[in-house]
């Protein structure tokens, strides 16, 4: 079955966003938001290592024994994360070494994981490939968000540039992560709902439409 790339991008972004809506991933989320630049960094590397996944997985789902599915997609996923850590380790090893043992912990990402069974194992490629970029993309923006943020509020800075003296050490702290993440769930439910209601009224203004057509 075909899916709409229309529609597989809100699902990533939006309407299934693996962070804000389906709360998957919350180790990294938590530890590595401090600076936006973690987030930018942990969030292409899983968008990758979606993709790729999920490229190989939809390729052979029906090749792959449904009794041994779960190692192999663990296979194929350390094969991407490897990969990831040697371009990183050779190309910006600041990075590797901010991520530190969530780079590697990519291989049981629940995100991944996720999708893998969810999607990739029951879809085509194509479709499979779109859903690993904006789910990866939902993931990365996400992160992003919270990094700056927290990098803001608690070091005065955005991206390394400074912009103040002004810090509250709070939001460099596991509190002060829990506090933010709580925050942008919080708004993201509130304006998902906003979404929400926008959505069903267009679609019963279209169901009128054709009604009186």
């Amino acid at each position: 079955m075909k899916n709409n790339p229309k529609d597989l991008a809100l699902d990533g972004l939006i309407r299934q966003n693996p962070t804000f809506k389906l709360v998957l991933g919350t180790c990294p989320t938590l530890a590595l938001t401090t600076a936006a630049i973690n987030g930018v960094g942990m969030g292409l590397a899983v968008t990758f290592v979606l993709m790729c996944s999920n490229m190989i997985i939809s390729l052979l789902r029906n090749v792959i024994p449904s009794k041994v599915r779960i190692p192999a997609y663990i296979l194929i996923i350390a094969t991407f994360v490897t990969i990831v850590r040697m371009f990183l380790n050779k190309f910006a090893p600041s990075i590797a070494t901010a991520m530190g043992p969530y780079l590697p912990l990519i291989v049981v990402n629940c995100i991944i994981l996720g999708r893998a069974e969810a999607f990739a194992s029951k879809n085509p490629v194509v479709d499979s490939i779109l859903d690993g970029l904006f789910m990866g993309l939902g993931f990365m923006i996400a992160l992003t968000l919270m990094g700056v943020f927290r990098e803001v509020l608690g070091a005065g800075t955005v991206f390394g540039v400074k912009l103040w003296n002004f810090k509250i050490e709070f939001f460099t702290h596991a509190s002060g992560a829990l506090f933010t993440y709580a925050l942008f769930i919080a708004l993201f439910v509130y304006f998902y709902g906003l979404y929400s209601k926008k959505s069903k009224r267009k679609a019963l203004l279209a169901d009128k439409k054709e009604v009186k057509a």
